[in-house]
C-alpha cells in the first residue's frame, strides 16, 4: 500500500501541509474566531445564543462573552425575540456583514497560490470543492 492511499494517511498529510499555510498567531486566531462567530449568527438569523453555541461547538457562557464583545464592537445587535420575550435574538449589523464579506487580513495563502501554475490552482480548487462536500 502506498503512503497516503488511506483516508487517515491523506488526512495526516493534509493537516501537516495546511499548518504551513495558515498563520497561527494570536491576531489570526482572534480573526478566525470572530469570523466563525459572525458566520454562526448569520446562518441562524435571528439567532439565539444556544443556536450559535451549538453551531460553534462551544458552551453558551463562553459564546455569550464573545457575543458581548462583538455587540460592543458594533458587529452584532441583540433584540428581544418577538416570539419569546425571555429570549434575545441576534442579527449581524451592516458592519458585521462587511467583516464577513471582506477577505481575511492574512493573505499569505493567496500569495502562495499565486506562485502556482493555473492548472495547479484548478486542481486545488477541485480538492477544496471535494472537502466542502465532506463537511
Amino acid at each position: 500500500m502506498l503512503w497516503g492511499s488511506t483516508p487517515a494517511a491523506v488526512a495526516a498529510r493534509y493537516v501537516a501541509v495546511s499548518e504551513n499555510f495558515l498563520a497561527d498567531g494570536p491576531t489570526e486566531r482572534a480573526d478566525r474566531a470572530r469570523r466563525m462567530l459572525l458566520s454562526a449568527v448569520s446562518s441562524n438569523e435571528p439567532a439565539t445564543l444556544n443556536q450559535v453555541a451549538k453551531a460553534m461547538g462551544r458552551g453558551a457562557p463562553a459564546v455569550s462573552r464573545s457575543v458581548d464583545a462583538l455587540v460592543r464592537a458594533g458587529l452584532i445587535e441583540r433584540a428581544p425575540d418577538p416570539d419569546n420575550r425571555r429570549r434575545l435574538a441576534m442579527r449581524l449589523t451592516d458592519a458585521g456583514r462587511d467583516v464577513l464579506r471582506t477577505p481575511s487580513e492574512s493573505t499569505s495563502l493567496a500569495s502562495r497560490l499565486e506562485r502556482l501554475a493555473p492548472s495547479e490552482v484548478r486542481a486545488i480548487e477541485r480538492a477544496v470543492e471535494i472537502l466542502e462536500r465532506a463537511v
